[in-house]
Parts: C-alpha cells; structure tokens; sequence
C-alpha cells in the first residue's frame, strides 16, 4: 500500500505505533518520504541479543538521566522509543513529556512485538 507524506506524518504523530506502521515508516524513511529518530532504549547485553535494523541510537533506561542533552538535539524530529515489551518506554515518555518533549513515541509492545528486520550484535550506534 501506498501512503501520502502526510499520512506517513500522521502516523508520527501517534504516541503508540504497531509493529506494521513502524515497518512501514522504516520504509518510507529510506526512500525520503518522512523523517525520525529511531531509538533503543534498553540496555547494552539487550541491544547485542536483537535489534531493529536501522536503529539510530542506543540510550539504556539505566543511564537516560545522563543523556538529556540528546533529546535537546532531537527537539525537531519525532522520536521513536523502544524497549522489550513498551513498559520502559511508557515510562521515559511520561518523563519526557513532563520536562516539555512531545515529539515522542514508541513502539506498542516493544520488539517482542516486531515482525520487521532484526539483527544480533549490531554496532552500537552511538558512543555512550
């Protein structure tokens, strides 16, 4: 199926995304259609076990607090967070948005929930 750029960017715009709108965003992402920031945020060992392919960055919930200044960087872009099963996730969104981001989603159910492309011990892709 074909979407519109703004239908793409009405599908940002939703706090939860499914695994099939996220494939699809992945997708039109690749060929310039929509822009965002996909982000991992659970730990280190959970990143090398399986990814989502084209993840942007790596923030573990263990060391958020120290990596604010990220978020700053990002406050144009949507932002899509995920983590195991979307608890995390629910939680740093309800914090992010009480310090005033709200350009943040995630993935509904997290990656156990994802039927797209992943990869095992994929680079870290960003320094912490």
């Amino acid at each position: 199926m074909t979407y519109t750029k703004e239908e793409l960017e009405a599908m940002l715009e939703n706090e939860e995304i499914s695994s099939e709108v996220l494939q699809t965003l992945l997708e039109a992402r690749k060929s310039g259609d929509v822009d965002f920031v996909l982000m991992d945020i659970r730990e280190v060992y959970e990143y090398n076990d399986s990814s989502i392919v084209e993840t942007d960055f790596l923030i573990p919930t263990s060391v958020i607090g120290n990596h604010v200044e990220k978020f700053e960087e990002l406050k144009d872009k949507r932002v899509v967070l995920y983590c195991r099963t979307g608890n995390r996730t629910g939680q740093v969104m309800y914090a992010l948005n009480n310090m005033g981001y709200t350009n943040i989603s995630h993935l509904s159910n997290g990656i156990l929930s994802y039927f797209g492309q992943k990869v095992s011990n994929a680079p870290i892709p960003n320094q912490l």
